[in-house]
């Protein structure tokens, strides 16, 4: 999906099996059209983008890469290069890795949420809290439902699972290569995530030269879109400096 027609180029980039219907619309919808140019993609495999299926074997089992890789590409084919890789959850992890994989003029901008750098054995331990789909609340799985139908869902999400536990190197993304960011960089955690580490929003800090962190003491992992105004206007004041 692509709204606006600002000079600002922005790329949302959704969380595990997510998409623009359910990860990213009150800022589809929110941010400002005459600054920017948005766009949001359903990564190869989820969402619309299919078929085919995911293949979570492509690039060794490293899958966020080969999506940073799809993404670059996607921008670089619509001509909306450089853009700012704004990526929630796996999306943050795959926009940390446009950025490693691109260059400045490429990806001049990151924003980044409910995302880590590498899996932890917190990381393990919280998603196999919520790998099974039973324990959702209705609220929860009835976004992904939609789109996948309810057996594709539950399938899809325990391949995710899988790959996600089983990550290359050890469950190591992109820790040891995050001093190699070198692009404005806004952090921002809710501190009642219960999905990632809490240490992972203060380990990118540490790691990303010049990074800015923003902790919402009052909100948990979709804080995007459980405060969308206020989220929105920390994203357009970023993008504007």
């Amino acid at each position: 999906e692509q709204v606006g027609t600002g000079p600002r180029r922005v790329l949302l980039l959704p969380g595990a099996l997510g998409s623009c219907a359910t990860d990213f619309q009150p800022q589809l919808k929110g941010l400002n059209r005459e600054k920017y140019t948005v766009v949001c993609w359903d990564p190869p495999g989820y969402g619309h983008s299919r078929p085919p299926e995911r293949d979570w074997s492509e690039k060794g089992g490293e899958f966020l890469h080969s999506d940073a890789e799809h993404a670059l590409s996607l921008m670089k084919q619509l001509g909306l290069a450089p853009f700012a890789a704004v990526g929630w959850s796996d999306g943050g992890n795959t926009a940390m890795l446009t950025a490693l994989l691109g260059s400045p003029s490429t990806v001049d901008r990151l924003v980044l949420f409910g995302c880590n750098s590498y899996v932890s054995p917190e990381d393990v331990k919280r998603t196999e809290a919520i790998r099974d789909l039973s324990k959702w609340s209705d609220r929860m799985r009835g976004p992904f439902e939609a789109v996948y139908g309810p057996d594709r869902f539950r399938s899809l999400w325990e391949e995710w699972c899988k790959a996600y536990l089983g990550y290359p190197n050890g469950g190591d993304i992109c820790s040891q290569r995050l001093a190699e960011i070198r692009v404005p960089t806004l952090v921002v955690h809710g501190a009642g995530d219960p999905v990632v580490d809490p240490i992972h929003h203060k380990f990118l800090h540490s790691n990303i030269a010049g990074s800015r962190l923003v902790v919402w003491q009052d909100a948990k992992h979709n804080l995007h879109l459980r405060h969308p105004d206020r989220f929105n206007k920390l994203l357009e004041e970023f993008l504007d400096e």
